[in-house]
């Protein structure tokens, strides 16, 4: 394990990132983050390798499980996004979801692990009236001694993200081992001008053909700069800077650095589905697939996930770009989503869009841990600049 430099996370339900990426960002350091699906999980060893990444059932770990792995660690802070389809106002809602009571391992291990302060997020539905008495029963497992603000809703794109996505956040903290908190310290935003999608996606190429299944990244060259019609806005420049040292896969960090970047694989489409396509205005949804069209000036939707193996392997909608007759490609999901060039996904397009639309976006994850790293009396400077083994 690497040696530690900063506060601590542990990052529960990891899938491919997002959230540990934007603690990373904000000072903290990984020193555990688990799954249970080793597909959405292959992503984090890849670009965070030092964060001891393992795969397991959060629900089965126990004291002894986090002493082999954490030995004689101390966790400042706990974090993670519990699957949340039982608790989704889209489509079928199931109160006795299994993935209901994933909440409730969530509390559990923050009681074991006992750490300064935890941070959880979650769909807009588990507020609902109807599972209340879950989260409340769920919350029950916590020390009794924290400090619990109320569920917070929070949108994505206040933080500096270019995508509408409103989810709730839980946050509390042992005032015996940090500062308070107030709920408008934690959930101040950077106050930035929303990114549209021009400003996310309109400098990235055009998808290449779908090659082999499995054989390649989808690595493609940036457009050329001599283009007029080329603009690189400020969100897409700070998305093609390099990983912070400790970060990142070799490969994929020096292929940014040759100016290619990964994810361009394209969708086939009939050309029925192509002309359906086209005939979609900016902003409206196709009638058929039920697809929404981006706008140039707007926000992306919320990006979903899709089901893994387990659940049937059905695809979840892509939108339709802005004035190609065609879906996103993964790289042009992930700008949206504010995940940095240098991260790379999977190999297969329908797993890379499992770990994108379940991930938290990494700029709402960045902004709220540095707004805790500030109340735990450490400054928020620049990541740290070594990992050592």
């Amino acid at each position: 394990m690497a040696k530690i430099l900063g506060p601590t996370i542990v990052d529960l339900f990891s899938g491919c990132g997002g959230f540990g990426l934007g603690a990373e960002l904000a000072g903290f350091q990984t020193v555990a983050a688990v799954d249970i699906d080793p597909d959405l999980q292959s992503a984090y060893k890849l670009n965070l390798p030092h964060a001891n990444a393992f795969t397991g059932d959060v629900g089965l770990l126990d004291k002894d499980a986090w002493a082999e792995k954490l030995g004689s660690i101390h966790v400042d802070g706990v974090i993670g996004g519990p699957p949340c389809q039982g608790f989704s106002r889209i489509g079928k809602r199931d109160a006795d979801d299994p993935r209901n009571s994933l909440i409730g391992h969530f509390f559990r291990q923050v009681e074991l692990l006992c750490p300064k302060f935890f941070l959880m997020e979650n769909v807009e539905g588990l507020l609902d009236q109807s599972n209340r008495a879950r989260l409340d029963a769920a919350l029950s497992a916590i020390p009794k001694n924290f400090v619990v603000h109320p569920p917070k809703t929070i949108e994505a794109a206040d933080f500096g993200a270019a995508t509408s996505r409103k989810r709730v956040i839980l946050f509390g903290y042992d005032p015996d081992k940090m500062p308070p908190v107030a709920p408008s310290d934690l959930v101040q935003s950077n106050r930035l001008t929303r990114p549209t999608v021009r400003q996310a996606i309109g400098d990235l190429p055009s998808p290449l053909p779908q090659i082999l299944k499995g054989s390649d990244w989808g690595w493609a060259g940036y457009p050329q700069q001599n283009s007029k019609s080329l603009v690189i806005s400020n969100y897409a420049r700070a998305l093609r800077s390099a990983a912070p040292k400790g970060l990142g896969w070799a490969e994929a960090s020096g292929r940014l650095r040759g100016g290619e970047v990964s994810g361009l694989f394209e969708t086939n489409h009939t050309p029925e589905v192509v002309e359906r396509f086209a005939a979609t205005a900016a902003g409206k949804t196709e009638a058929i697939s039920r697809y929404p069209r981006l706008d140039w000036d707007g926000l992306c939707p919320t990006l979903r996930a899709g089901t893994g193996r387990d659940r049937g392997s059905f695809q979840a909608m892509r939108p339709i770009h802005p004035s190609e007759a065609r879906v996103i490609t993964v790289r042009e999901a992930a700008r949206l989503q504010g995940f940095p060039d240098w991260y790379v996904f999977h190999k297969t397009k329908w797993h890379s869009f499992r770990m994108i639309g379940n991930s938290v976006p990494p700029p709402v994850a960045k902004a709220l841990l540095s707004n805790i790293r500030m109340n735990l009396g450490e400054p928020v400077g620049a990541r740290r600049q070594a990992f050592q083994a």
